[in-house]
């Protein structure tokens, strides 16, 4: 009946293996469950389906031959969303099953809406970075795990050169498009797992778990090049776009996040009276390719 109103089903022999199916990462999000079933009852199923917390929600429909009212009270409390008592006819299940489709399509558009939210509080819209905000707690809980864990944390500190001449010639709309190019290049220059934000205007703050002087050195001139290498279009015009970038490491500084980038900074302002278009840092190690990164 369950297939021929258009639900894709599996069925479940006892209360252990019902959850075993519903802790699979595409787990059914509607659940119809007896009250007596053998190893896990469905009351004990509820309670175990709502300690876990998981999402998306799971819509739990409790079957009992029970009718006083105590047992309903029971499974409502147990984490079941609604109660039929058997015998029940077919039409009083079609439509409770309706009303859990319709509950689980609500609760589906909240999610998106706080994701939405979420996404909207901690990136910056134009490049789609992290934000200001949010990239400095990225650094905080990364400076806070590499001293806990005692590894290695360098931070980059980016500014494009010259980003006043692209907004003066070719308008704001061609600087948002090069601030756009130039995020998606840094992003694509860097692992995975690290972190970029946009810290302010034209200038970007990368976070990189696990890396030492050296190796933040070979990242940020693989940024360097990534907007180096190839000409900006926008505005209907072909330009040369390049950035200037600071280097901070854990590895020979104790400091809290803000203070990391202030080094950053520093190593960044260097960067800027040496020509641009350069990486410089105040904590290379000697055995650092001199072509790599400016010791400061």
């Amino acid at each position: 009946m369950l297939g021929e109103w258009g639900y894709r089903t599996l069925t479940a022999n006892d209360g252990m293996a019902a959850w075993q199916i519903l802790q699979t990462p595409n787990a059914p999000r509607l659940a119809i469950l007896d009250w007596m079933m053998p190893v896990l009852d469905g009351v004990q199923l509820c309670r175990r389906i709502r300690a876990a917390g998981r999402e998306p929600y799971t819509y739990i429909l409790l079957l009992s031959a029970r009718s006083e009212s105590q047992d309903l009270v029971e499974g409502m409390e147990a984490g079941a969303d609604d109660y039929l008592t058997k015998p029940f006819q077919m039409p009083e299940l079609r439509v409770r099953l309706r009303a859990g489709c319709r509950i689980l399509d609500l609760q589906e558009q909240l999610v998106r809406a706080r994701e939405a939210l979420r996404v909207q509080a901690t990136h910056d819209g134009l490049t789609g970075l992290f934000n200001h905000s949010a990239i400095l707690e990225a650094l905080e809980n990364e400076v806070f795990r590499a001293g806990r864990e005692h590894q290695p944390l360098a931070v980059l500190l980016a500014d494009l050169d010259d980003f006043k001449r692209v907004n003066d010639t070719c308008g704001h709309a061609a600087g948002d498009a090069v601030l756009r190019e130039a995020a998606a290049r840094m992003r694509s220059a860097v692992r995975g797992y690290d972190a970029v934000g946009r810290y302010g205007g034209e200038e970007f703050l990368i976070v990189l778990p696990g890396c030492d002087s050296s190796s933040a050195c070979a990242r940020a001139e693989d940024v360097r090049q990534a907007l180096a290498r190839e000409a900006f279009y926008a505005g209907g015009a072909h330009f040369r776009v390049t950035c200037s970038l600071g280097i901070a490491c854990t590895e020979n500084f104790a400091g809290d996040a803000l203070a990391l980038v202030h080094e950053a900074d520093r190593a960044l302002y260097r960067s800027k009276i040496g020509g641009r278009n350069r990486v410089e840092s105040a904590y290379l190690l000697e055995a650092a390719a001199p072509e790599t990164c400016a010791k400061t």
